[in-house]
């Protein structure tokens, strides 16, 4: 599997070790207040979630990566690419996402990485379009979609759990155009 080091960061492959401080993670309640329905996530359920992420990267050749803090190898949370099945309306596409830690909030990590895994989506997995996906509240990723170029495509639904969510998007053209150092 593919890792990347930023500035800060090392977004890298999962270990068996990352289960504790990513179930951690997922039973934040002021993380976890975005995401979905706003649950927070059992041990068991962030399990299943990790089997579901290492068989995302085998049949797609990317997915989510683990996030360290690249100064002290703390584990902080993911950032990745997923397929966003919850909205259908979408699909076929690839979305890009992040979830870290509270204490690493407001520190541009995010943005960051995110900055890292866009270039990875288009220049190495050659993606044609990637869409980002945040609940209307969640404005500190409004901030970060922004950050990284994301421009508005709609308001919609999400069906299974009848949230509102804003669905951002970038094309693989825009993104160069953006990024002057590939070309």
């Amino acid at each position: 599997m593919t890792t990347i080091m930023t500035s800060w960061l090392l977004l890298r492959g999962w270990r068996p070790e990352d289960l504790d401080p990513l179930a951690a993670l997922d039973a934040d309640p002021d993380v976890m207040r975005h995401i979905g329905d706003g649950s927070t996530r059992t041990r068991a359920q962030t399990s299943a979630t990790l089997e579901r992420i290492e068989g995302h990267w085998s049949e797609h050749g990317y997915g989510l990566f683990a996030v360290d803090l690249g100064s002290t190898g703390e584990f902080i949370g993911w950032i990745g690419l997923a397929t966003p099945n919850l909205l259908p309306e979408v699909m076929p596409t690839v979305e890009i996402g992040w979830r870290l830690a509270r204490a690493h909030w407001g520190a541009g990590l995010a943005t960051e990485g995110a900055q890292a895994v866009l270039r990875f989506g288009f220049i190495d997995r050659g993606l044609e379009r990637i869409v980002s996906i945040r609940n209307v509240a969640n404005h500190r990723s409004g901030r970060v979609m922004s950050k990284l170029g994301m421009q508005f495509d709609r308001m919609t639904t999400v069906p299974a759990i009848g949230s509102s969510v804003v669905v951002c998007a970038l094309t693989r053209d825009d993104y160069l155009a953006r990024d002057s150092s590939h070309g």
